[in-house]
């Protein structure tokens, strides 16, 4: 390889990357950064210029460092890079990444883990907390009203001894329904595909609670979903995201929903059917939404979400951060960081930290 390696750190929006690659050598490495994510090569909506356009981005480095999932490499794309040898990523599992396509081309692939191995869990349990929390208190909406000129809009709602439903029992679904019942007495309904009785109570068991109360009722009770999404107070997603999961919520589950619920997604976007949940809205089906992610990101200019004519009109209330549940820039640091480590060890041939295949 002549010349200085060509290195393209892709999305970090923040530039917390910045000041470690440009500490590299710059007569070993040449370093290139682009903070506007192309729209994603897989996407069905995405026109064959947009695909040529990230190719032509793409195609002279020999490292690609990237964040998350936030540009996909389906094996398509990763055939039209010829000059890629190595990609780094961030977390311990990046389901953007054709894992497959990059080792029969012989590409390594790093992943990236802080000082306690955490991918983000904790601080997306907090965001998923802080979005429940906001919707119920009509936090942005007052927000805009004090600033604006305003004062009080609408009454907010109270969440103690309510019904908090979370789709999937996992590590993040344990994580928040632990929260919502210690800190507010919420009792707490799950469902998931393969979730029974038996795997809830041992998952409270693991979360330090109780299995069931002095009335037998469980901390943690496995339901239909059905009875899930006809008798929570708040639904919150908390399932990965795969080829079974996908378009997993549909209108039949959402109109099911009480008037007063709330709706929340801090999982991924393709979970949920998009212009289900945007029907159920428009309609004011439900109290309010708060939503992290989307099935396309960044969300296009023109999308039906940007408008700030949620709540009025009989709108559903709607609250919007922009996939921030992982972002936390400790963490981000130091992901970073091990990908610069990796880097480095990867141009002296030694073994990489957290290979992914």
């Amino acid at each position: 390889m002549s010349g200085p390696i060509k290195v393209a750190v892709l999305d970090d929006y923040q530039g917390i990357s910045e000041p470690k690659f440009r500490a590299l050598d710059p007569t070993k490495f040449e370093v290139s950064f682009f903070k506007d994510t192309l729209r994603p090569y897989n996407h069905p909506d995405t026109p064959q210029e947009i695909k040529d356009k990230l190719v032509a981005r793409l195609e002279p480095f020999a490292v690609i460092s990237t964040m998350r999932e936030r540009t996909p490499f389906p094996s398509e794309l990763i055939a039209r890079l010829p000059n890629l040898k190595l990609v780094l990523t961030t977390g311990n599992r990046n389901r953007g990444l054709d894992l497959d396509a990059f080792q029969a081309r012989g590409i390594p692939v790093a992943g990236a883990l802080g000082h306690h191995g955490s991918v983000g869990s904790v601080s997306t349990t907090e965001h998923t907390v802080a979005m429940v929390l906001a919707a119920a208190r009509n936090i942005a909406q007052d927000d805009l009203s004090v600033k604006t000129g305003g004062w009080q809009t609408v009454p907010t709602v109270g969440l103690a001894g309510k019904v908090f439903g979370t789709v999937g029992l996992g590590r993040l679904g344990t994580a928040v329904a632990q929260i919502m019942k210690k800190a507010f007495g919420m009792r707490v309904v799950a469902w998931s595909e393969n979730l029974t009785q038996e795997r809830a109570d041992e998952k409270a068991r693991e979360a330090g609670l109780l299995v069931e109360d002095g009335e037998g009722n469980k901390t943690f009770k496995a339901v239909s979903k059905e009875e899930l999404f006809r008798t929570a107070d708040v639904v919150s997603v908390h399932v990965v995201l795969s080829d079974r999961s996908r378009g997993c919520i549909a209108a039949r589950d959402l109109e099911m929903m009480k008037p007063t619920a709330i709706f929340v997604n801090t999982s991924r976007g393709p979970l949920v059917v998009e212009k289900d949940l945007l029907g159920v809205l428009e309609q004011g089906r439900i109290r309010a939404a708060a939503l992290d992610v989307f099935d396309l990101e960044p969300l296009p200019l023109d999308s039906p979400w940007r408008t700030t004519k949620w709540g009025q009109d009989g709108r559903s209330r709607v609250l919007l951060t922009p996939h921030m549940g992982y972002v936390e820039e400790e963490t981000l640091d130091e992901w970073y960081d091990v990908q610069v480590e990796n880097l480095l060890r990867w141009e002296k041939g030694e073994e990489l930290q957290v290979r992914l295949w």
